[in-house]
């Protein structure tokens, strides 16, 4: 095991960790196919429940080269990884971040390159993303309403925003989707605007749990709404009729009858889709979180900066973090005093 990988807790072990040649497998027999890679820690928008209003920002030094994300997305694929997500902050302010694109998008065993962005710079860039080999695309979009808008992201103009899902629309990504942070009292009342906006739109859309992480300026406990109940709120407005259908990911999706839109729910709270997960995250500082909700991880960057001509210790330091995958997470029991401090925008989105 490389030196920068001792200490940690529980060791990795044949038993722990088996996979077969090519895969990628947990102690739990889950297969890992997919990868959230963040490639900043910077956003030009200050969400409340992703990050402080005044957040102190990596320097260069401490964030991962565009050419060690493409080593580590590399490495992946050749693990089996057939999923890759860009992430941030908001990944389409990194400097030459379309360079990676291109150069991710090429990668052989790939099936799936997607963008998680704010959309702030989509009007610019969407064109140029799908052409680099971005298959879909995925919106943030928790309000229609433009002070409302400018309240949750504090200093965002949705305008902008608006004009980028357009902008995505024409360049001809196989899949957009918006996804929407559930909050009582803050946004509850606008999901069916927000499903009407995606039919008239053609556009998916994903209603999300929001998840204890970080602290924010509110009580969860007061702010958090249910999947269930969102579908109860929905049902009164839309035909819902359940579907098979996947995008690789935790979201479970339904039909809206006579419409190209789908509504799903991402449900870490109310229906824990911990037994059937099949990613990893990434952090830009090169952290390996095999699991959002705790604090377990594993430094990728020591083993990339320490041997920049040979891959096999990252591959190795890969099949040990199979070994601090856990079962799952607890959302519930951390709504009140989150044991995950770190923010959302620092594990990536």
């Amino acid at each position: 095991m490389p030196q920068e990988l001792q200490g940690f807790v529980p060791p990795t072990t044949p038993a722990t960790s088996a996979h077969a040649p090519g895969t990628l497998v947990d102690k739990y027999g889950r297969h890992i196919t997919y990868i959230r890679l963040s490639i900043t820690d910077r956003c030009d928008f200050r969400c409340f429940y992703c990050m402080a209003e005044e957040m102190e920002f990596l320097s260069r030094e401490q964030v991962l080269s565009l050419e060690e994300c493409l080593r580590i997305a590399r490495t992946f694929t050749g693990m089996g990884v057939t999923k890759v997500r860009i992430t941030g902050g908001e990944p389409l302010v990194r400097r030459n971040a379309m360079w990676l694109l291109r150069q991710i998008g090429r990668l052989e065993g790939l099936k799936e390159l997607v963008v998680t962005t704010n959309g702030s710079q989509l009007d610019r860039y969407a064109a140029e993303m799908r052409d680099a080999g971005v298959k879909r695309v995925n919106i943030s979009l928790d309000t229609l309403n433009a002070e409302r808008f400018k309240a949750i992201t504090r200093v965002g103009d949705i305008s902008k925003v608006l004009r980028g899902i357009d902008a995505a629309r024409a360049a001809g990504f196989s899949g957009i989707k918006l996804n929407t942070v559930m909050m009582r009292g803050e946004n509850d009342d606008e999901f069916c605007d927000l499903v009407q906006f995606a039919v008239d739109k053609g556009i998916d859309i994903s209603f999300i749990e929001e998840m204890p992480l970080g602290t924010v300026d509110h009580p969860r406990a007061d702010t958090y709404f249910s999947s269930d109940d969102a579908m109860a709120l929905l049902r009164s407005h839309f035909e819902l009729v359940s579907s098979a259908e996947s995008t690789g990911g935790p979201a479970r999706y339904w039909r809206i009858p006579g419409t190209e839109t789908k509504v799903g729910f991402i449900s870490p709270h109310s229906h824990n889709f911990c037994d059937s997960c099949n990613r990893v995250r990434i952090t830009c500082k090169g952290e390996l979180y095999p699991c959002l909700g705790q604090n377990d991880a594993l430094a990728l960057m020591p083993v990339l900066r320490g041997n920049p001509g040979d891959d096999a210790p990252l591959r190795q330091a890969i099949v040990d973090s199979m070994g601090i995958k856990p079962k799952g997470h607890d959302f519930n029991e951390q709504m009140q005093n989150p044991k995950v401090v770190r923010f959302m925008s620092m594990t990536g989105g």
